[in-house]
């Protein structure tokens, strides 16, 4: 009997079996490495995770200030301190005369004269002074204001690998700004966190959300969130507003397994809020817990337990409480239209009783831990998801509609011994043969996806290490990969 497929880069002996797919190992998407939450639930006197909606607009930009430039007032210049020189005694007294001599009214004429003449030279040259002035203060600011627009609008690298996302041409204006030749939207959906959001730090801004949002309305119309703490939901949604984009998110309650329910809570509160704020008409769905039934599963009794065990199933109705929970959030809050509720899990993960709850379910589906090459990755993603996933959702009475919550490829590793998956290796050039090979075959399948991921996450590499920190399409700093974005229309 072979080996069921695992999710498992550090057992390289593992074979794939599209009837046990499973994740054994901490995987590149999970939010936290710990299952025990050390936060409290909502209400109580601490809440680091719920602190209302504090949004702050990027700044007006100001070429002198970011230059280092500081325009100081000169100096108002003078003659009221100027002294006239003293009336000279033309006389013999400075050798021992003891009077002086009495000029002749001819030389009282002279002398005033001579004073006048002097007053027009220092009038004169004080002028010059002022001018001259004058002319570099100009000529410093007009330079500097030169070099502020010349980074704000210039345009994009023409490269296919390397460029940044945009740039924007007018900060004052989120809606406004430079569009990169390189990319184009040809992605179903992508897996995004907002760099900063996990707890208890909390380092994201709006600033950098509106820039993430910018270029990912260049890939895309629809993104997926993991979580809410750290008002990530609030952020992305008032990032949609002030860049006026047609994007879709679909929100996320990233649930613990092992902590009371307290990160449920936490995070169904802040949820309720960004949707009181910005409403429903760029929300797809409430997605409720990722990889609970794995993580579930893991804790009690190993991963190798089915999820439809009678171990699972009590973890299924632990699940279950919380969509229900959510599903009456939403009609208490009297909406617009009714959003859709669902779940996320690895792909051999989905518990019957689960499916049976939700409006839909996302399955995280991942060539690279199967262990198959770059080359067959894309005809074994499609054929997983529907034989594992699609199939047996439709067998249901309520049919939920199943999404690839994730499916990518790394494309490097941080130690020798996670660089290669017994079949293909982590690179640039593997991730672009996944590429080339999966999405536009995918849209043109009609297959929900959401690509993992748009950025490499740091975090992630510090804490799980290989892989797991390097699954973006663009790198940390948003500069894309060496890679060429398909162009072809996603559904």
């Amino acid at each position: 009997m072979s080996r069921p497929y695992t999710d498992n880069p550090f057992n390289p002996s593992s074979t794939a079996d599209l009837q046990d797919y499973y994740d054994s190992v901490p995987p590149a998407h999970r939010l936290s490495g710990a299952s025990q939450s050390s936060y409290p639930l909502s209400g109580q006197a601490q809440n680091p995770g719920h602190q209302g909606i504090p949004l702050v607009a990027p700044t007006s930009y100001n070429p002198m200030a970011s230059s280092g430039y500081t325009h100081q007032p000169l100096a108002t210049h003078s003659t009221q301190d100027l002294h006239a020189p003293e009336t000279r005694q033309y006389g013999d007294n400075g050798f021992g005369r003891s009077t002086g001599y009495t000029p002749s009214p001819w030389l009282e004429s002279e002398q005033r004269k001579s004073k006048r003449s002097r007053w027009i030279f220092v009038a004169a040259i004080v002028g010059l002074i002022l001018i001259i002035i004058i002319a570099v203060v100009v000529g410093v600011v007009v330079s500097h204001n030169k070099k502020g627009s010349g980074s704000s609008s210039s345009s994009p690298s023409s490269s296919s690998g390397g460029s940044k996302g945009n740039t924007s041409t007018n900060l004052g204006d989120p809606s406004n700004f430079a569009k990169d030749s390189n990319l184009h939207r040809s992605f179903y959906g992508l897996a995004y966190t907002p760099e900063g959001s996990q707890l208890p730090d909390c380092g994201n801004t709006l600033e950098n959300v509106i820039q993430d949002i910018q270029v990912m309305s260049q890939l895309t119309n629809r993104i997926r969130l993991y979580g809410a703490d750290c008002n990530q939901s609030a952020l992305v949604l008032e990032a949609i507003k002030q860049t006026k984009v047609d994007m879709t998110v679909w929100l996320g309650n990233f649930i613990v397994a092992t902590d009371n329910n307290a990160a449920y809570l936490r995070q169904r509160d802040v949820i309720k809020d960004a949707i009181q704020t910005y409403g429903t008409d760029h929300i797809g769905g409430i997605t409720v817990g990722n990889e609970y039934m794995l993580n579930y599963l893991t804790d009690n009794g190993g991963a190798s337990t089915p999820p439809d065990s009678s171990v699972g199933n009590t973890g299924a109705q632990l699940l279950i409480s919380d969509i229900k929970d959510t599903r009456d959030m939403l009609a208490g809050m009297s909406l617009s239209k009714t959003l859709p509720v669902g779940t996320a899990d690895a792909g051999s993960y989905f518990n019957t009783q689960v499916l049976e709850a939700v409006d839909y379910g996302m399955a995280n589906v991942h060539p690279w831990f199967a262990n198959v090459s770059a080359s067959d990755a894309a005809g074994w993603t499609a054929n997983f998801f529907s034989e594992t996933n699609v199939a047996p959702a439709k067998a249901l009475s309520n049919n939920p509609q199943m999404y690839i919550a994730e499916t990518g490829w790394p494309t490097k590793s941080s130690d020798a011994g996670n660089a290669n998956n017994g079949a293909s290796t982590a690179s640039e050039a593997n991730l672009q043969t996944f590429i080339d090979t999966f999405v536009c075959q995918a849209n043109t399948n009609g297959t929900g996806y959401f690509f993992f991921e748009f950025f490499d996450e740091e975090w992630k590499d510090k804490q799980f290490g290989g892989v797991e920190g390097w699954w973006g399409l663009f790198n940390a700093d948003r500069s894309l990969k060496n890679i060429k974005i398909p162009d072809c229309a996603a559904p």
